[in-house]
């Protein structure tokens, strides 16, 4: 069986704070929309023009948690992740979809603003995709059981 590959990277600016929720049993979820600008030329008459598109992100776990606290409306961010489609039916019977963002990575752009990174503590609260603890990793679709050891390196392992 071929498998296809699902990935998007876009750089743009939030169209609205991300809006923090959290499932039934506790996972956080954020969601934000993103505009990406981009310039083509008029073929009437040869000017620039802007177009914008318009996309949905969303945000699993700690990676939620941290749009929530660190991002606002405006901001200009690179978002990575896969493209994710959701189908419903309305209320008058037709059938609708949307197509969104799953995001991996949200990072701030630093093209036009500076930052200072806070880093968050690790140890038992989890990472982005997934949360480390009692020996097993698991993440939003998969987990794998197994055990985790520490590395015992000694100076004569080290090559350099």
């Amino acid at each position: 069986m071929a498998f296809g590959v699902n990935n998007i990277t876009i750089l743009g600016n939030i169209t609205r704070d991300p809006e923090l929720r959290f499932t039934p049993n506790g996972t956080a979820v954020a969601s934000f929309g993103l505009a990406v600008n981009r310039s083509i030329k008029n073929k009437n008459s040869g000017e620039w023009e802007t177009q914008v598109d318009f996309f949905n992100v969303t945000a699993w776990y700690k990676l939620a948690e941290n749009c929530a606290e660190s991002l606002s409306k405006g901001d200009r961010v690179l978002v990575s992740g896969r493209l994710s489609q959701d189908s419903w039916e309305s209320k008058e019977g037709q059938k609708r979809s949307a197509v969104k963002i799953i995001a991996n990575v949200i990072a701030p752009s630093l093209e036009f603003a500076s930052c200072r990174l806070e880093k968050n503590p690790r140890a038992e609260e989890g990472v982005s995709s997934g949360s480390i603890s009692g020996g097993s990793v698991s993440g939003g679709d998969a987990s794998v059981e197994g055990s985790i050891k520490e590395a015992d390196f000694s100076d004569e392992d080290i090559p350099f």
